[in-house]
């Protein structure tokens, strides 16, 4: 018996939580039904011990903002994510306000973002960019800050026992956020299934197969009995993190020919002294090694997950063939395709520093990894961390000539006719995911977005504005999400801190 649904979303984290969330506003009539294969929402990327929950806005990873040959420094990507993480601050401000969300706290929280370096270099790339971003109008409040004295009253942790000799720089930004992904995705989706979407968990999408109507029929096994459910759907989602690439595939839609994955898996050390915990309040990175994927830049996080303080040092990059965290070995070479062997043979060549980069952290021992946290925590003491395995990350190899690319990001693949469409990719993924839903809408719903576009302008004020070029716009979205999303403190302290850092720039 095929049952009959409008919208199908696959998998059970922050990407289709957030695009059910965004249809049951704009087409509460709709129908949908989502299968998850494990038994809990937000298990795998979106749990935020798998995550580093930063709120990816580009105010501390130096990855979006790298020096050019002239020793310039680029911002333009670091002001194209920080666009992006706005419009999903205003987003959860609509849904707290409207009954979706509720207590703010309970998945974001004020936390400093800051970029540290060390060595003469590195200190002058910093002033670059510092002085390249701290006039713009979405990075205002930032300092620089070069001085001991100041270095250790802020980051006692990080100060106590470092050789000062060694010139250190910090850009510091009181606007940062900590975000539990798994808390919000895990609200939304309880919306989501109080206002009548179907919710199925320890149910595996098996197969993809369009149908003469344009229709999607889904085939789901049901993990616990292994009873199987077909569905016909208008539309269907592939938000299942590394597994979306092996189910588009399926799907057989041309737009997915010449992708492939390379997975990345990741370690961190979670501190267990509470004592500890309590010295450090902050996000800080750092730069990444030669040849570490972007994924890897290293940083000391504080993490707020309920209600708790936690402390995170990592990642400390691996490599397997599992897509998920809880996939197969298989999942790589079940995704090779004949369209797909280039791209991935091209990008085994190029990227050798790479290779050699995983090969040593592979050959790593734990006392190895905290040697390595020295760099942030010069008395680091192993007795006080424990190893965790995070989430699995798999980039996206896309072809480009004869060969093919390896890309940081993410990447929306929607079929021609709109009828379906996936996520690939992974950082900074979570926290730009309100943009990326909004470009799936876009693509595969381009007659009723027109329609659905006054509706949008009320939950994103600033949709089809760029903020960069629209201040008096960002100030006022700004002091509204500040508001709703309790974050009205740091919205005051920023603005006392943007004084000092123009009076600096003078």
């Amino acid at each position: 018996m095929t049952e009959k649904t409008d919208v199908v979303l696959i998998g059970a984290g922050i990407m289709s939580a957030t695009l059910g969330a965004l249809l049951r506003q704009l087409q509460p009539d709709w129908s949908i039904s989502l299968f998850e294969r494990l038994d809990a929402a937000a298990a795998e990327s979106s749990d935020p011990w798998n995550n580093a929950g930063t709120g990816h806005s580009a105010l501390c990873e130096l990855n979006y903002s790298p020096q050019n040959a002239d020793g310039s420094v680029d911002v333009s990507k670091a002001i194209d994510i920080n666009e992006r993480f706005q419009v999903s601050r205003q987003f959860w401000a609509y849904a707290v306000e409207n009954g979706v969300l509720g207590d703010p706290s309970g998945f974001i929280n004020p936390i400093p973002h800051v970029s540290f370096v060390h060595g003469a270099s590195d200190v002058e790339y910093l002033r670059k960019r510092y002085e390249a971003l701290a006039r713009h109008p979405l990075f205002e409040g930032m300092e620089y800050i070069d001085s001991p004295d100041e270095f250790s009253r802020r980051l006692p942790l990080m100060a106590r026992g470092r050789d000062f000799s060694d010139p250190i720089a910090l850009n510091w930004t009181d606007a940062g956020t900590d975000i539990d992904f798994g808390s919000l995705t895990k609200e939304l989706l309880a919306h989501l299934g109080a206002t009548g979407a179907d919710l199925a968990f320890g149910h595996e999408v098996r197969n993809l197969s369009k149908q003469a109507d344009g229709s999607w029929l889904v085939k789901v096994r049901n993990t616990r009995n292994g009873k199987i459910r077909t569905i016909a759907a208008k539309f269907v989602f592939v938000g299942a993190g590394g597994g979306a690439l092996p189910l588009l595939q399926k799907s057989g839609v041309k737009e997915i020919a010449g992708f492939a994955g390379f997975p990345v898996s990741g370690q961190f050390l979670r501190c267990t002294d509470r004592g500890l915990i309590g010295q450090h309040r902050a996000k800080v990175y750092g730069k990444a090694a030669v040849g570490a994927p972007p994924m890897s830049v290293p940083h000391l996080d504080t993490r707020v997950i309920d209600g708790e303080a936690g402390l995170l040092f990592g990642p400390y990059a691996g490599w397997t063939p599992k897509f998920l965290k809880d996939g197969s070995n298989g999942d790589l070479f079940k995704s090779i395709r004949a369209g797909n062997l280039a791209p991935m043979l091209g990008v085994g060549l190029t990227e050798l520093s790479l290779v050699k980069y995983l090969v040593s952290e592979l050959l790593k021992s734990q006392a190895g990894k905290v040697y390595t946290m020295e760099e942030f925590i010069p008395r680091a003491d192993g007795r006080e961390w424990e190893l965790i395995t995070a989430g699995q990350r798999v980039q996206i190899i896309r072809r480009k000539g004869a060969g093919g690319v390896l890309e940081l990001g993410t990447a929306v693949i929607a079929a021609e006719d709109g009828s379906i469409a996936g996520l690939l990719g992974a950082s900074p993924g979570a926290s730009t995911c309100v943009t990326a839903m909004l470009d799936v809408l876009q693509r595969c719903f381009p007659r009723e977005y027109s329609e659905w576009t006054p509706k949008l302008e009320t939950m994103i004020p600033s949709l089809g504005v760029k903020l960069s070029e629209n201040k008096a716009l960002f100030q006022e979205v700004w002091n509204w999400t500040s508001k709703t999303l309790n974050l009205t403190d740091v919205a005051v302290d920023t603005a006392t801190r943007a004084e000092v850092a123009s009076t600096a720039l003078v």
